[in-house]
């Protein structure tokens, strides 16, 4: 009987392995600027995470323009036209099987990071955070 992934308890060692030396191959190569497009040339985009399905076919990398230099949906755009480009020179920095397929997706980790400040400079908030500092502990 074959044994099926559980994805309840995270990612793998692996998978988060793996996702980390894309991210790093494609930050390096977008830096370079190796990839023959100017309009991607012209961005400077970050690649904030890279997720890993179990079995390593797909990659999801999160990526967000710089600076808001140009839209998020442009960058995603352009990084799509040169999927192809960008998968053939990930698949020779690693030693897998299979090259992943890469999927381009927003990176909205500042958005939720900027809502966890504005949350945490609420008045609210912050006395019911004092409140529970002046609680003796049992």
């Amino acid at each position: 009987m074959a044994k099926r992934f559980d994805n309840s308890s995270g990612p793998s060692q692996r998978q988060l392995r793996v996702g980390e030396l894309i991210r790093r191959t494609l930050a390096d190569v977008l830096n370079r600027g190796d990839i023959h497009d100017p309009d991607l040339n012209a961005m400077s985009i970050t690649v904030g995470e890279v997720s890993c399905s179990p079995d390593l076919k797909v990659a999801t990398v999160y990526v967000m323009p710089l600076m808001g230099s140009v839209r998020v949906e442009d960058a995603i755009a352009a990084l799509a036209r040169n999927k192809h480009e960008l998968r053939r020179r990930v698949s020779g920095e690693l030693t897998l099987k299979y090259a992943p397929d890469l999927r381009f997706r927003a990176d909205e980790t500042f958005d939720r990071l900027d809502e966890t400040r504005r949350l945490f400079s609420d008045e609210t908030v912050q006395r019911d955070v004092a409140a529970s500092d002046d609680d003796p502990q049992d």
